[in-house]
């Protein structure tokens, strides 16, 4: 059997992107099919940063900072502050896509087809694209996904957005006022936020008793909190059961609410894109529309293998690329690498934003039992730089063993994105809460949260220890007492 590639990666994700090029890095020979990348996800952060900016310059007054007005109306200034966001999120998305384009790919070595195809068995394993048969030694599969539509009465026939066309669907002069947006996953929480800045009224449906399902609760209700005071009214334990349009509006019934909007966002989750690449023939297996892999990220054919949105989970590009590193090295060399995910991190871009690593408080608490667990809580408003910045809202949650060992964090606030990655970095390398606390950060900077955290460890083992009490407080006394 003629082998032309040592590995096809077949996707159009970033995952995808990324794997293809790390394969040239290591001189492999490697073929990108349907290299075209979806840049939705960039006016989607471009229109965060920008919600963001727009945020603090309504709070400018408390810093003493005052903005003249002109004649021009409330509603025209937020028309024409939409269309300006938009052209520079455009701009955003168009460089990267430049960056990233099929040229570039080529240029590095990447074999790039343009075009959709499907798996063979026979006579041997290959893929088939535009009437070419690309052999490879391995397969990556890396093909994202696209959003998945619950069966709700009326919806189709009402209309609505996803996260996938959202953003190319307001493309006009002044954005839709109320919205309902449908689901309770990071990009919900999100495009909520971002919304409600634009000026625009937002009702998040969650059928979840909290805002997201697997964050930590008490960052949950921190995050839930924020998002009310900001002005979004979120439904939580609630499910919409119908859609209806009623002279010329879009109603939707959610729990016992009945709720007028002029536009719908579902966003309750992603589904693979699989149905076309004839996986069933080659023999791999699939259960509730995601792939089933092993830890070596190995389908039930051995020679293919998949990362990202195709084997489930929420939609970060850093654990896809995490997975898509893992993936690549046993598809190319000894399958021997596992995924390993307690020391991969993920955050929330809301403001202030939610961070995670590791176990949540509860997930330990399965784990292990109670009393080997403890959990150390410190809040932004005692950090000198959350005070300097007027980004006070906030905490910081370690979970860790009495012996020092850091089981996971949960960090919602300021700056979270950044400082998580070394908590993360901490985790991977089983560096001990002690040596957390050890840390001296330049001041005044969010780090400092982390040490004041960390610091927590020591007092609880001292609380809890009556003997070094006792000890302590009789040294001291005698060293009070004795004659120098």
């Amino acid at each position: 059997m003629t082998i032309d590639y040592d590995v096809v990666i077949i996707g159009s994700s970033l995952a995808g992107y990324y794997a293809a090029l790390a394969a040239t890095q290591l001189h492999a020979t490697v073929a990108l099919v349907e290299p075209k990348v979806d840049y939705g996800f960039t006016h989607h952060h471009a229109l965060t940063e920008i919600g963001k900016l727009g945020q603090k310059l309504n709070d400018a007054a408390s810093f003493g900072i005052h903005a003249t007005h002109t004649d021009t109306s409330e509603e025209c200034h937020i028309s024409m502050a939409w269309q300006e966001a938009m052209l520079y999120a455009q701009c955003v998305a168009s460089n990267l896509k430049e960056q990233h384009s099929p040229g570039i790919l080529a240029a590095l070595g990447v074999d790039v087809i343009v075009g959709s195809g499907q798996f063979q068995s026979s006579p041997q394993l290959a893929f088939a694209v535009n009437n070419r048969l690309l052999r490879a030694r391995t397969y990556l599969l890396a093909s994202g996904s696209r959003p998945e539509i619950p069966e709700i009465e009326g919806l189709q026939i009402t209309g609505y957005l996803t996260l996938s066309n959202i953003w190319q669907s307001l493309q006009g002069p002044t954005l839709p006022k109320n919205w309902v947006i449908i689901g309770g996953i990071p990009q919900s929480i999100e495009i909520a936020q971002t919304l409600a800045r634009f000026g625009c009224t937002v009702t998040l449906v969650v059928k979840h008793p909290y805002v997201l399902p697997n964050i930590d609760p008490e960052i949950g209700i921190l995050l839930q909190a924020q998002l009310e005071v900001e002005g979004v009214r979120v439904l939580t334990d609630k499910r919409v059961t119908q859609v209806r349009l009623i002279d010329g509006k879009k109603w939707i019934q959610a729990g016992e609410k009945a709720i007028e909007t002029d536009e719908i966002l579902v966003a309750t989750g992603q589904q693979p894109n699989l149905e076309s690449l004839n996986l069933a023939t080659v023999g791999v297996k699939w259960h509730r529309r995601s792939l089933v892999v092993n830890d070596k990220l190995q389908t039930t054919n051995h020679r293919i293998y998949a990362c990202g949105d195709v084997i489930g989970g929420y939609d970060f590009a850093n654990i896809a690329n995490y997975e898509a590193k893992i993936a690549l090295n046993n598809a190319l060399f000894f399958p021997r690498l596992k995924v390993d995910y307690r020391s991969i991190p993920w955050a929330i871009f809301s403001m202030p934003m939610v961070a995670q690593v590791g176990l949540t408080e509860a997930q330990a608490k399965r784990l292990f039992s109670r009393d080997k667990i403890l959990v150390l809580r410190h809040y932004f408003k005692t950090v000198a730089a959350a005070q300097l910045r007027s980004e006070t809202t906030g905490m910081c949650k370690l979970i860790v063993l009495r012996n020092g060992e850091i089981l996971g964090a949960s960090i919602c606030g300021a700056e979270a994105g950044e400082l998580i990655n070394l908590i993360a970095l901490a985790l991977s390398q089983k560096i001990k809460v002690k040596d957390l606390a050890n840390l001296s950060p330049v001041y005044p900077s969010f780090s400092e949260i982390l040490e004041q955290t960390a610091r927590e460890w020591s007092k609880e083992r001292l609380n809890s220890n009556i003997a070094l009490q006792e000890f302590l407080e009789g040294f001291f006394h005698f060293r009070r007492n004795w004659n120098l």
